[in-house]
């Protein structure tokens, strides 16, 4: 028999575990085998993080996860920072666009600003507001 249990606080190694599993699946289905992880965090004088970006690249593709700035940092060109860090890495890797979601009340003309288009959309994600998909292409 099969128990199927929920949880509001998953082990951190539990979620890696599935993580595992649909990357050997994905890698499986479509040939590709070369996901690698993308992080970039930056410190202050103390070390501790005021900005970062997650991610990884797989495929041809760069999808960016999450992308935050402290509060007392934004406006001071971080983000723009970090996301031309990670382009630069994406484009060494191989990958031929990057992907990433937000919402409306988050960045989204921030990441226009950075060459990124919508690709798609769900209104009311949450109730109210929209989840926007954007690509950007990376050119030659």
């Amino acid at each position: 028999m099969i128990e199927i249990a929920l949880t509001e606080e998953p082990d951190r190694d539990d979620v890696q575990f599935l993580d595992d599993r649909l990357y050997e699946f994905n890698a499986a289905a479509t040939g590709f085998h070369d996901g690698r992880l993308l992080a970039l965090f930056a410190r202050n004088a103390e070390h501790a993080i005021v900005a970062g970006l997650y991610g990884w690249t797989w495929g041809g593709c760069c999808e960016i996860r999450t992308v935050w700035v402290h509060e007392e940092w934004r406006g001071r060109g971080l983000g723009t920072k970090l996301l031309a860090a990670a382009e630069t890495e994406a484009r060494a890797r191989g990958a031929s666009q990057l992907v990433l979601d937000t919402h409306s009340f988050q960045a989204p003309r921030f990441y226009q600003r950075l060459g990124f288009e919508a690709a798609g959309s769900v209104s009311d994600c949450p109730t109210g507001y929209e989840k926007i998909y954007m690509r950007k292409v990376l050119s030659e």
